[in-house]
């Protein structure tokens, strides 16, 4: 990586860029950066690295008196890219999902435990503690 080179951006802000572009391509990018959760630096990082990779285009927005209004358009690679982002995206949540669900298991059998501890314990007739002479 060359110095001042910014790390690779995440499958799942990539996913999320891309489908927030096709559904909003004249979102601005302090929208995006907003609706991402991420700097407005980072999102003009990441819009660069979408036109290098022509998987987006920036066409000025004709109707706007400022010039420094853009659509961002997804090419027909962009939407093979979204689609491959889909993918990866719904198969990472799709195994998180699996992962909880098995810990959710976990914790119930562990409760179920406790549970028939406690009903074995309230079986058990208490001691008296009291003596007799």
């Amino acid at each position: 990586m060359n110095a001042g080179s910014s790390p690779p951006v995440s499958d799942e802000i990539r996913y999320r860029l891309l489908k927030y572009l096709a559904d909003h391509p004249h979102a601005s990018q302090r929208e995006l950066a907003r609706e991402l959760g991420i700097s407005l630096g980072k999102v003009n990082y990441c819009l660069r690295a979408l036109v290098e990779k022509g998987w987006v285009k920036l066409r000025n927005f004709t109707n706007s008196d400022h010039k420094s209004v853009y659509t961002y358009v997804l090419t027909p690679r962009g939407v093979n890219e979204k689609v491959n982002a889909t993918v990866a995206f719904l198969r990472r949540k799709v195994a998180e999902y699996d992962d909880v669900a098995k810990q959710i298991d976990a914790l119930r059998e562990e409760l179920r435990a406790y549970e028939n501890l406690a009903a074995d314990a309230a079986a058990v007739p208490a001691r008296s503690t009291r003596r007799s002479d």
